[in-house]
C-alpha cells in the first residue's frame, strides 16, 4: 500500500525557467533542473505538461518525457525549451531520480502568469535570470 512506502523528501533540487536571451522581438526560455545537492543524482526523468484555459476554452499540451541521465552534484541540466505562449497555462514538471538506489520524486508546478519579469531572480549555478521552484 502507498502508506507503507517511505516518504523520501526531495530537497536541494529545483526546476527553473531561465531567460536564455532576448531580442526586441522575442525572448528565448529554457527549463533547467538544478541539483543544489552535494551528491550526484542518477537516472533522472522529468515529465512535463501544460494545462489550463485560453480564450475561455480548455487547453492541454502533450505530455513530454525527458531522460536526463545522471546529474553531478552542484550542477544543472537543460530539460526543454519553453514557448512563452504557454506561460498563461499551468506548467507541471514531475521529477524522479535516485540517490544510492533510493527513488525520490516531486511535482513542480509553475502557475499561470508566474513566469513574469517581476518574479525573475538570478538562478544559482546557471547564473542567468529566471523563475525557480525548490
Amino acid at each position: 500500500m502507498k502508506k507503507d512506502l517511505p516518504e523520501n523528501i526531495v530537497e536541494d533540487v529545483a526546476m527553473s525557467v531561465v531567460l536564455m536571451g532576448e531580442t526586441p522581438e522575442v525572448k528565448s526560455w529554457t527549463v533547467y533542473l538544478v541539483n543544489l545537492k552535494n551528491v550526484d543524482i542518477t537516472n533522472v526523468l522529468v515529465s512535463s505538461k501544460g494545462y489550463g484555459e485560453k480564450d475561455g476554452k480548455p487547453v492541454k499540451t502533450s505530455v513530454l518525457r525527458h531522460f536526463l541521465g545522471d546529474i553531478k552534484a552542484q550542477s544543472f541540466s537543460g530539460v526543454e525549451a519553453i514557448d512563452p505562449e504557454v506561460f498563461g497555462l499551468t506548467n507541471e514538471y514531475w521529477l524522479s531520480y535516485y540517490i544510492n538506489g533510493t527513488i525520490y520524486d516531486k511535482k513542480f508546478i509553475f502557475l499561470p502568469e508566474s513566469i513574469v519579469d517581476e518574479n525573475l531572480i538570478r538562478i544559482p549555478l546557471v547564473n542567468k535570470p529566471g523563475v525557480m521552484i525548490r
